[in-house]
Parts: structure tokens; C-alpha cells; sequence
């Protein structure tokens, strides 16, 4: 009963969630409650749900993006991208050795926090050969810092009164994930989120050059390096969408669709989180990754405020 119950619940939450009654961080708050409560009924299924989920979500926001606009923000949206990898690099790099804090595990989180969150983690983790509980201590972090970036701010953008072109490229620098970024988009406003789905994915790109640092870092040789090809397709629908090439009441209809995915995924990242690995993590790393992230945090809002 207790398993049917379970599953049971999920399903609705779900199916709550794609008919617009759950916003973003109330789906990623049930789902952690949800875990916590009554434990994850399909813990492994999640997981690769969220990627493929996420991927979809993103491809379908690029049918309601023009090529012009998209263009514009990746431009405007360089130089503090760059600045913030690079010193999110320096600084989380000099914070491995003052808190001696292991060197794969830290060199994750930095990746986390400079790129894109778990996909970071993902695609630089097989390079320097991180085992499986350095992953899972790094990504637990990573979203737990991610979760509260999502619930607090959009409450912080209007307490700035940050304008939606400065919230989206803010949310774009300054939150992990990708999933998390575009959802606290997505409570501020539609070009808010165009801003923030464009300068992020533009940022995850970094994860090729930040792959070949790694491997000259921890001397890795004939490693892999994983692509976000996914981004293609994002480009693909933008192009679709720009040059009208379908109707117009398909692309909305798509937009409209991705983001209810991207609630859906939400609420599955949030039951992914595992007080579990947080525990296992211990104290040292979770100051490691609040550091770097609050840094980041009041250097790309000063920035994008006075800039």
C-alpha cells in the first residue's frame, strides 16, 4: 500500500505540474519534501528523466527566440561570462589549498558553479577520473546551493529592481544549473528567461575549453570530451522560429509545452536532492561551494548593476 501510495502521489504532482497549478520553486520544494517524506519511488529513472527532460525544455524555449535578439544577448553577455569563469576558477582553485579540501571533489564544484551545475559535473568528472561518491558529494552540493538560488532570486531581482534584461543575464552567471537558472527566469518574466536560457547555454560552451584545462590540470591523457550537442537543436528551433518556417500557433504551442516540461524537471531535481550525500559531503565542502557561489553572486550583480 505504502508503495502504491508512493507512486501515487508522484504521478500527481506531476501531472499538477504540467497543468500550470505548481510554479517552479514550489515543484522543486515538493519534490525535495516528497523524497524526504516518502523517499523517491524511481530514483534511477529520475535521473536520466531530468537530462533528457531538461534538453527538450531548452530546444523548445528556442522557438520563442529570434536569432537577432539572441545574438544581441550572447554579445552582452560575454565579457561578464568570461570574467566569472575565470575568476570562479582562480578563486575556488586558491580555496582548495587554504580549506584542503580534495582536489577532484573541489576542481567539481568549481566546475559546478562556474559552468553549469551537474552538467558541468558530468562532462568534467570522467576527465579527471572522479569516482562515483566524489560525483554524487558534488552534485548533492552543487544542488543544494542551485535549490536556493531558484527560491530567492526573483525576490531579490525586484528587491534590486533589476530591470528583466539584468535579471536573466544575472541568473544566467550566477546560478549552477541550468534547469534552476531558466525556472527562476521564468517567475521574473518571458525576456527575462529569453535573456537567461541564451546567456546560459552560451556559458555551458565553456565547458570544452574548461574540459582541456582539467585534463592539463590532472595530467589526464586520451580522455573523452563530452559536447553539449543539445545546443544545436536549441539554434535549430530559434532559426525555425525566427524565419517563420512554421506557424506561428505551433511555435507558441511548443513554448508553452517546454515550459511545463521544465516545471515537471524541476520537481524532479528537487526529489533527486539527497540529504543523504549532503551528510556524506561533510562541513568544508558545503563553505567551499557558498563561498564560490556568494562570490559570484555580488560580482555579477555588481557588474551587470553598474556596467
Amino acid at each position: 500500500m505504502k508503495r502504491i501510495a508512493q507512486i501515487s502521489i508522484f504521478i500527481i504532482i506531476i501531472i499538477l505540474a504540467a497543468l500550470k497549478y505548481i510554479s517552479s520553486p514550489v515543484a522543486l520544494v515538493l519534490g525535495f519534501l516528497f523524497t524526504f517524506i516518502l523517499g523517491h519511488p524511481f530514483p534511477n529513472q529520475s535521473k536520466n528523466a531530468i537530462h533528457v527532460l531538461l534538453k527538450i525544455s531548452v530546444i523548445g524555449l528556442g522557438f520563442g527566440m529570434s536569432v537577432t535578439e539572441t545574438i544581441k544577448a550572447s554579445k552582452d553577455g560575454f565579457v561578464i561570462t568570461a570574467l566569472s569563469i575565470f575568476l570562479t576558477i582562480s578563486l575556488g582553485l586558491l580555496l582548495i589549498k587554504a580549506l584542503k579540501i580534495d582536489k577532484k571533489l573541489g576542481f567539481l564544484m568549481i566546475s559546478g558553479t562556474a559552468i553549469c551545475g551537474g552538467s558541468a559535473i558530468a562532462a568534467i568528472s570522467p576527465v579527471i577520473k572522479a569516482d562515483n561518491k566524489t560525483i554524487s558529494m558534488a552534485i548533492g552540493v552543487v544542488f543544494l546551493l542551485n535549490s536556493i538560488a531558484l527560491l530567492i532570486f526573483p525576490s531579490l531581482g525586484h528587491l534590486f529592481n533589476l530591470s528583466q534584461t539584468q535579471f536573466g543575464t544575472w541568473c544566467a552567471i550566477a546560478i549552477h544549473d541550468t534547469s534552476s537558472v531558466v525556472g527562476a527566469a521564468l517567475e521574473y518574466g518571458d525576456e527575462a528567461l529569453q535573456i537567461a536560457t541564451t546567456v546560459k547555454l552560451a556559458r555551458t560552451l565553456w565547458i570544452i575549453p574548461l574540459s582541456f584545462f582539467a585534463m592539463a590540470l590532472f595530467k589526464s591523457k586520451n580522455q573523452k570530451i563530452k559536447i553539449p550537442y543539445f545546443i544545436l537543436g536549441f539554434i535549430v528551433a530559434m532559426l525555425l522560429n525566427s524565419y517563420q518556417l512554421i506557424p506561428e500557433l505551433v511555435s507558441v504551442s511548443i513554448v508553452d509545452i517546454s515550459k511545463r516540461l521544465l516545471v515537471i524537471t524541476l520537481f524532479l531535481v528537487g526529489a533527486s536532492l539527497s540529504v543523504s550525500d549532503l551528510k556524506e559531503s561533510g562541513f568544508k565542502p558545503i563553505v567551499f561551494s557558498t563561498i564560490l557561489w556568494v562570490f559570484i553572486s555580488i560580482f555579477s550583480l555588481v557588474f551587470i548593476m553598474n556596467f
